[in-house]
C-alpha cells in the first residue's frame, strides 16, 4: 500500500486510448504524402515518445530512404492539421479512470499532475474534451520543459511544484518511459496499466511495482 503526497499520471495509454485518432491522422498524413497507410496496430507500437518521433517512425516504416528535413517538416504540418481537428473524435477514457480520479482527488484529496510526452497544443484540449482538466492541478507536456520522459526532469519539476520531494510521489503510467522516469527521479513507486502501449512489448518486462487491469484498482494500492 502506497501513501503518496501526490500522484502523477501519464496520459496516452494510461488515462486515454488515443490511438484511434492518432492512427487516423498518421494514415491521412501518409496518404497525402503518397504513402501506404499503416493502421492502428502499427501506430500503437510507435506511441510514447512524442508526436515528432511518431511521425519519424511512420515515415521510416513507409519510405525507401530516411526522410530529410523538408519531408519531416511537411509531414508534421499535415499531421498537425489533421490532429488539431480530430484529437478527440474517437479517443476515449479507459474503464475505471473516472472512479480512480474521483477516489484520489475527492476522497483522499491528493494533488494530481498529468505528465505526458504529448505536445501541449494537443494535451490541454484533449484533457478538456474528456472532462479531465478539473482533476489536475498541474500538467506538463512533452514540450513544457527541456527534457521529457524517460528523463526524470518532468517528475522532479512536478514534485517541486507541489513542494514535495519525488520520494513522496507516485507515478502511474503504461510504458518503459514512465518506469524509467520514476526510477530516475526517485519516486516512491510506479504502477502501470496492462492495457497500455509500451511500444508493443509487455509492460511486465519493465518491472513496475504493480500492474493493473483497471485504474479503479488503485484504491487497493493507495491510501
Amino acid at each position: 500500500m502506497f501513501k503518496p503526497k501526490a500522484v502523477f499520471f501519464d496520459l496516452d495509454g494510461t488515462l486515454v486510448n488515443s490511438v484511434p485518432d492518432l492512427a487516423d491522422c498518421i494514415d491521412q498524413m501518409l496518404w497525402q504524402l503518397g504513402r501506404q497507410p499503416v493502421g492502428e496496430t502499427q501506430v500503437m507500437a510507435w506511441v510514447g515518445n512524442g508526436l515528432q518521433r511518431l511521425i519519424e517512425r511512420a515515415l521510416a516504416h513507409t519510405g525507401t530512404r530516411e526522410a530529410d528535413a523538408e519531408e519531416l517538416k511537411q509531414a508534421r504540418y499535415l499531421f498537425d492539421a489533421c490532429y488539431a481537428q480530430h484529437y478527440a473524435r474517437r479517443s476515449h477514457l479507459y474503464p475505471g479512470v473516472l472512479p480512480a480520479l474521483d477516489y484520489l482527488y475527492h476522497e483522499l484529496q491528493l494533488p494530481l499532475a498529468c505528465i505526458t510526452n504529448k505536445a501541449d497544443a494537443f494535451t490541454q484540449p484533449l484533457l478538456a474534451a474528456l472532462d479531465l482538466s478539473p482533476y489536475f492541478k498541474l500538467t506538463l507536456s512533452g514540450d513544457s520543459l527541456a527534457e521529457k520522459k524517460p528523463h526524470p526532469l518532468p517528475l522532479e519539476q512536478a514534485a517541486a511544484a507541489f513542494n514535495l520531494s519525488p520520494a513522496q510521489t507516485l507515478m502511474i503510467g503504461d510504458s518503459r518511459s514512465d518506469v524509467l522516469a520514476a526510477r530516475a527521479a526517485g519516486c516512491m513507486g510506479v504502477i502501470c496499466t496492462r492495457y497500455g502501449y509500451n511500444h508493443g512489448r509487455p509492460i511486465a518486462d519493465e518491472h513496475p511495482d504493480a500492474l493493473l487491469d483497471s485504474l479503479e484498482a488503485l484504491r487497493h494500492w493507495i491510501s
